[in-house]
């Protein structure tokens, strides 16, 4: 892969190729991605949508939408200081092309922007519900009905995949969409394959998929305008990673790390002085004891060894990138940056106590719980009245549901395909708490 087609400025419906010296100097191409996200409703909508505690109403925890800011913000630091370098190494990227290194980190902020964005309510149990409710609940009698790989993206429902629909507009109901540059959505594109075959290697690109068939022809064409390698497997459709991909993960990577695990000393789950162990195992070699002692709270102290632990993860992410970009430029890195790190044994320390007391609390089991009852409610409510409206068999109570609908969402779809994905959009861009407010009317 090359550099200069991986920075690729295109955008959807460009009928020719977009320059990066041709941009206004005010508002530089790829700064425009991240403006058009941080504007979109459905970035809006992620300010009620699950991290880690589902509708939480503690002022501290981390919410999807602050959660996406943080990780652009880590995101930003590991363009810049990878694009310094690649810059030196390729100098004509900037003589010739004019690229900078904040162009490296614009992208990798705006794809980290939106790496959630495709999500569905309360979190990645909500992924699991919709996909459940097809593999073993009453969404099982569309399967014969189905194409393999249109019945395993409903099976498999994937937020990865449900961004790109929303960046890209293939998704129903929005037309055009974001029109973000190709160059993003490469980056953005963690996972660029189709759902079917399931986890053929054991390549990290190909651990889940990055798109459902309603967006196929345009995946290709953005794969085809940065030059990603094929890794074609049979017939199915399958790419090597765009290299700043590898940033966009890396950064959630770091942040879901540590800052979950800082809600969960905020919130009590995780015991203070158990917490700051585990910290200090990653940073003690940088931090300054003496201003570490004179911290008085332990929010201020978690938030001091919370700082130093992310710029440490930040600068050997930088370093294990600069040293396989080589690798990585020809398909032949296949694992995620931070799993070659030199804390990795301390990030998994961190990881395993996180899920035992704060994924498997309590409070996040029972919200869980209730999640999967309204998401399994909503589906086969607005599956049912829309395939009946379509069919010509909607009674009065079907119509009366399918006024909920927003308007971009009232739309003919003629393949029973179609229209199942076009209620699991709607569903995934509901926040946590209208898919409840809507779950409630349902149920009177």
């Amino acid at each position: 892969m090359h550099w200069e087609q991986l920075l690729s400025l295109k955008r959807q419906g460009d009928t020719s190729k977009r320059l990066r010296k041709e941009q206004d100097d005010t508002r530089l191409g790829f700064e425009v991605d991240y403006d058009r996200i941080i504007f979109s409703s459905a970035f809006r909508s992620l300010q009620d949508k699950t991290q880690v505690i589902p509708l939480s109403k503690t002022d501290f925890v981390h919410t999807r939408l602050t959660h996406s800011l943080e990780v652009s913000v880590v995101g930003r630091s590991l363009g810049r200081l990878v694009g310094k370098k690649i810059l030196e190494k390729y100098p004509y990227l900037k003589e010739v092309h004019g690229f900078h290194m904040n162009d490296f980190g614009t992208i990798v902020a705006a794809a980290a922007l939106a790496h959630d964005i495709g999500n569905p309510p309360f979190g990645h149990s909500g992924e699991k519900a919709i996909g459940e409710y097809f593999k073993t609940g009453k969404g099982i009698k569309y399967k014969e009905q189905l194409a393999d790989k249109e019945w395993q993206d409903l099976i498999d429902f994937e937020g990865n995949a449900n961004g790109f629909s929303v960046l890209t507009g293939s998704r129903p109901g929005n037309e055009g969409g974001l029109r973000i540059s190709y160059a993003t959505l490469g980056a953005f594109m963690k996972y660029p394959k189709e759902s079917l075959p399931k986890k053929p290697t054991s390549n990290i690109a190909d651990k889940k998929f990055g798109f459902f068939q309603t967006d196929k022809v345009f995946f290709n064409d953005v794969a085809a305008e940065l030059g990603l390698l094929s890794n074609k497997k049979g017939d199915a459709i399958g790419f090597e990673r765009h290299p700043l991909a590898f940033l966009v993960e890396a950064a959630d990577d770091i942040c879901y790390t540590i800052i979950d695990f800082e809600d969960g000393i905020n919130l009590g789950l995780v015991e203070e002085d158990f917490a700051l162990e585990y910290l200090v195992k990653l940073v003690g070699h940088i931090m300054d004891r003496k201003k570490y002692n004179s911290l008085i709270t332990k929010e201020d102290r978690i938030s001091y060894l919370r700082a130093l632990a992310i710029s440490s993860l930040i600068s050997d992410a930088v370093r294990v990138f600069l040293e396989n970009e080589e690798a990585i430029l020809q398909g032949k890195f296949h694992m995620a940056l931070m799993d070659k790190s030199q804390y990795k044994a301390q990030m998994d320390d961190i990881i395993k106590i996180s899920v035992k007391n704060i994924y498997q609390s309590n409070d996040v089991i029972e919200k869980e719980i209730m999640g999967y009852q309204v998401i399994n409610t909503l589906l086969d409510k607005f599956c049912t009245a829309y395939n009946n409206k379509f069919e010509g068999t909607a009674t009065n109570y079907d119509q009366l549901l399918l006024k909920l609908l927003p308007e971009k969402f009232v739309t003919e779809k003629m393949s029973l395909y179609e229209r199942l994905m076009h209620i699991c959009h709607f569903i995934s861009m509901l926040t946590d708490g209208k898919a409840l407010q809507i779950f409630n009317i349902i149920k009177g």
